[in-house]
């Protein structure tokens, strides 16, 4: 039989959500977390009325299924490419600044999507496929570029102790964040009478969503500024960190006397 206490574990769960309630009312901590969710929720999903576009034999390009997801599969490498591009050149750039760019370029490049929904492509002569190619690699891209920062940002809020279990919270946060950009973008498909067979007012749709992409720049005094390599956290956590180092320290040192007996 296991040789443990269901008090002391419960106890460790009470001392976990403690430590995360604490550190989330420091204005340090929940000021990006606000900002993290607002700048996922605000960027509404009408991924599902475009896929219906490309589909369409009338007003879209006619693409097959397995045509859309091969597109889809080629935009990817966009987001390996935002990745290299944030590891190799931006990860030492400020997060206020970095994140001011590239939300500005995440809502200039959902105009691909109007330009493409308008056919203002084939006025120019691109072709379809080629100009959803394009599209697609420079949105995953900027994506990739904007969700990198964020996830930085996360790893630097969590207190010592609970690194994990707050970094879980921080990521709930953002789930919670896409789901109510998918839920927005419903909605306002629903609200614009989007369907399956109807795209008059995607276009409306796609503006609108652009619009909302920038609007987290209003938002961007809740990011820290300064070095992202410096820390974050204040100094009454990072002072109970050393307070836990110090245990630590004590402890192997009483373990190493004992066992040298």
């Amino acid at each position: 039989m296991p040789n443990f206490s269901y008090r002391q574990v419960n106890q460790k769960f009470v001392d976990a959500g403690k430590a995360m309630w604490r550190t989330l009312k420091f204005p340090d901590v929940w000021r990006p977390c606000v900002y993290m969710y607002l700048s996922i929720a605000l960027s509404i999903d009408i991924h599902e009325g475009l896929f219906y576009w490309y589909t369409d034999s009338k007003g879209g390009p006619s693409f097959s299924q397995e045509t859309v997801g091969f597109i889809f599969s080629i935009g990817s490498i966009g987001s390996l490419l935002g990745a290299l591009l944030y590891q190799n050149v931006l990860k030492d750039h400020p997060f206020r600044n970095l994140l001011f760019w590239i939300q500005l370029l995440f809502g200039l490049s959902g105009m691909l999507d109007l330009m493409l929904v308008l056919r203002l492509n084939l006025k120019f002569s691109i072709p379809d496929y080629f100009f959803i190619v394009i599209d697609e690699s420079v949105s995953q891209m900027i994506g990739r570029l904007k969700w990198m920062p964020l996830l930085v940002l996360s790893s630097k809020l969590c207190p010592p102790g609970i690194e994990g279990t707050f970094f879980a919270l921080l990521m709930s946060i953002d789930n919670v964040g896409l789901l109510s950009s998918q839920w927005g973008g419903g909605f306002i498909l629903h609200l614009l009478k989007v369907t399956r067979t109807r795209f008059d007012n995607l276009w409306i749709a796609i503006l609108t969503r652009n619009i909302l992409r920038v609007t987290p720049l209003c938002l961007l005094f809740l990011i820290p500024r300064g070095d992202p390599n410096a820390s974050i956290l204040p100094t009454e956590i990072l002072g109970a960190k050393e307070e836990a180092e110090n245990e630590n320290i004590e402890l192997v040192s009483l373990v190493s006397s004992v066992d040298g007996k």
